[in-house]
């Protein structure tokens, strides 16, 4: 263990805070040097260069108000670990608490918003103030107050992401948890500050939460409508999954599709009348915007930049912290610090997806596929799936008689994961720390924060049972469970725990996905399958990557113009939207200015949280390639269980391949090649069974 540390410490090269050269601090390097001199008095087993590293973060933060230049030292000097033993014992005691603290707040959390996410209640004005209560809004300020912050600083040092990536391959377990415990402080956001945050962003998912359309109130130009009185579909989710469903409609699947794409852009640009949002009173013509009450039209207004309030009270509420953070902005936070890529390697990795020459060849056959020109609304084309050629409703009176209720659904989980190759064992562990509920909105998982506590499972749950949309996402957010479950009960310490970023479980929740016919035992086992699934994966990149360059672009422009209103933030991403849609669609759809890439909900509701997806697909698709012909239940355990990693090691330990396009790209290629023969095959077969004529009966 020592000629590990010993090692380790050799080759990190120390990059010491910035602040270690700021002369208007108020601890000065003389004051560091005598604590660091009463660190030693008495012996120390910690090398020179942790203590340097200690000593420099903690006095970045230490203030008049945190005590004397004395007290700092006569702090340190009582509070350094002077061995490795006492350092291990410390961190495990760091471990326990911070679990219980965590844990037992993040609890608070899910009950407080209980209302807002899960079915069976009254809502309340009351509902969202309770929502918008965080219990760890003033966490870092205490944790800095009564000084559990410093003796943290002192003895588990920030590495920067650099060091990690260059040196994290070296690290123990146990290490990795010291270097991530590093990154609890590393900033002293005032708890008001936090509270600010916590506050929009719960009023951005009650906004959210309860902006459904009802169908049945929704008519053509045509004065039809095609959709049950009791259907109402939330944005973008909803609407979204139920325009991929029109694909297997052969009859008014287009113009439905029409319709929903009319309803999605009037959101987007919020010439959406209010009066049809969650309510079922007026019959609404999404391509005129006109409502009728029993043939009378009524002048309704507008939502008029409602959307983009939530947008711009979220960014107004993150940037309130930039000026406690060293550098850098709530951008570079989400970036490098959360998701540990920066985000110019991840504009650059979807802009070479998104300007591959595959992009024209899959769409080609996308539209030989069609049967016509492609349309705007193609970005969501759904053919690749084998679920794509089967009756909606079929697949509805499957999951509905399957899963009537949340209990039904909750008692098949342990199932599920036999069928992908868990121990019946492990399948019974982890379903006992997953609890279902009814879900509000389009359905989540919420992970839990102590190994006491369980996950939750959201998802959409009808009176009349789980519908097959439902059931696609109850299977797609069971995976963030699973994943969730795993790398909190079976990694080596707490501060471990977890995943790389949010695209590493969104990963697994594809790899679920993917499989959920395969579950309900309609599998088809052709070995065109895995071609049509490449195929899906790299179209749903080619969609998704774009509507994560316009969020993360309108963030630079909120940034770049920090004073805008509503309706400048509105015409900013309309016009950014256009700009992308321009360079990456417009050449292949043959039209341009379509403002379709602002419609995802992520946008308001989770800050720069659509990255996660692409990025997840690109690893989802290296995952799977990984899995075929392994045992899943039994590779899952071993890859979720490594903790959190930088993405790049976590890569190579799980897959043995870097994070890269490539792949996806070269598999797109043969797999376009492939479905176009089939398909050809196919429609020659078709033919020929037309042209056989059988032999007319001879008379007796």
């Amino acid at each position: 263990m020592k000629k590990i540390n010993f090692l380790l410490l050799f080759f990190i090269a120390i990059i010491m805070n910035a602040n270690a050269n700021n002369p208007n601090r108020y601890i000065t390097e003389a004051t560091c040097s005598k604590a660091k001199a009463a660190i030693q008095k008495n012996g120390c087993s910690i090398p020179t260069q942790l203590i340097d590293r200690g000593l420099s973060q903690a006095a970045a933060f230490w203030t008049n108000q945190d005590g004397s230049s004395d007290d700092f030292v006569n702090f340190c000097a009582n509070n350094f670990c002077k061995t490795l033993e006492e350092k291990d014992l410390l961190f495990t005691r760091i471990c326990d608490n911070f679990e219980t603290i965590l844990g037992h707040n993040n609890r608070i959390t899910i009950e407080l918003l209980r209302p807002s996410h899960v079915r069976g209640y009254e809502t309340l004005p009351v509902d969202e103030i309770f929502g918008a209560y965080s219990g760890l809004a003033h966490f870092n300020e205490d944790m800095f107050n009564n000084k559990l912050a410093f003796i943290v600083i002192l003895n588990f040092p920030h590495f920067t992401l650099k060091e990690k990536v260059n040196n994290g391959e070296n690290w123990t377990v146990r290490q990795w948890g010291y270097v991530r415990l590093g990154d609890v402080f590393t900033n002293r956001v005032p708890a008001s500050v936090e509270q600010h945050i916590s506050s929009a962003t719960a009023a951005a998912e009650n906004y959210i939460a309860n902006y459904n359309i009802h169908m049945g109130m929704v008519w053509s130009d045509k004065n039809i409508t095609y959709w049950p009185r009791n259907m109402k579909l939330i944005t973008h989710w909803g609407l979204r999954d139920e325009l991929k469903a029109c694909y297997s409609d052969p009859v008014d699947g287009l113009e439905k599709q029409k319709i929903i794409y009319n309803i999605l852009t009037r959101i987007v640009d919020q010439t959406i009348a209010e009066d049809v949002i969650d309510k079922d009173e007026y019959i609404w013509y999404p391509s005129t915007n006109q409502t009728f009450v029993q043939r009378v039209e009524i002048k309704g207004k507008s939502e008029n930049n409602k959307r983009y309030e939530y947008l711009l009270k979220n960014f107004k509420a993150e940037k309130s912290a930039d000026e406690y953070y060293e550098d850098g902005n709530f951008i570079t936070r989400k970036f490098e610090d959360e998701y540990e890529i920066s985000v110019e390697q991840t504009e650059k990795l979807f802009k070479e997806l998104l300007s591959s020459p595959q992009v024209k060849d899959v769409s080609e056959l996308i539209s030989k596929r069609l049967g016509r020109k492609l349309q705007p609304f193609d970005i969501w084309y759904d053919g690749f799936k084998a679920r794509s050629t089967m009756d909606q409703r079929m697949l509805d009176s499957i999951t509905m008689s399957k899963y009537p209720t949340t209990e039904a659904f909750a008692a098949d989980l342990p199932n599920i994961l036999k069928k992908m190759g868990f121990t019946a064992e492990k399948a019974q562990f982890i379903c006992q720390h997953v609890t279902v509920d009814p879900s509000v909105g389009a359905g989540h998982a919420w992970e839990s924060q102590m190994r006491s506590d369980n996950s939750m499972l959201r998802t959409r749950i009808g009176d009349h049972g789980m519908d097959y949309k439902g059931y696609n996402i109850g299977v797609h957010e069971f995976g963030h469970n699973v994943e969730q479950t795993i790398s909190l009960h079976d990694v080596d310490n707490y501060f471990l725990r977890g995943v790389p970023n949010t695209a590493f479980t969104e990963a697994l929740a594809f790899t679920f996905q993917n499989r959920d016919l395969d579950l309900l035992g309609l599998s088809n086992n052709d070995t065109i399958n895995s071609y049509l699934n490449t195929l899906d994966i790299f179209w749903g990149c080619y969609e998704i990557m774009g509507v994560s360059l316009v969020d993360i672009q309108t963030w630079q422009w909120m940034y770049a113009h920090p004073k805008a209103n509503a309706e400048q933030l509105k015409n900013a991403v309309l016009q950014i939207a256009k700009s992308v849609w321009n360079q990456y669609y417009a050449p292949i759809f043959k039209v341009e200015d379509q403002t379709i890439l602002a419609c995802y909900s992520h946008m308001i509701v989770d800050p720069l949280y659509l990255s996660a997806y692409p990025i997840g697909h690109l690893i989802d698709f290296q995952l799977e390639n990984y899995l075929e012909g392994k045992n899943i239940g039994k590779e899952v355990q071993r890859i979720y269980s490594m903790g959190r990693l930088t993405p790049d090691i976590w890569m190579q330990r799980a897959v043995g391949q870097s994070l890269s396009v490539q792949p996806i790209l070269e598999a797109a290629s043969s797999a376009a090649d492939a479905v176009e023969n089939y398909d050809k095959m196919m429609k020659k077969l078709q033919k020929e069974r037309k042209e056989v004529k059988l032999p007319k009966k001879k008379r007796k």
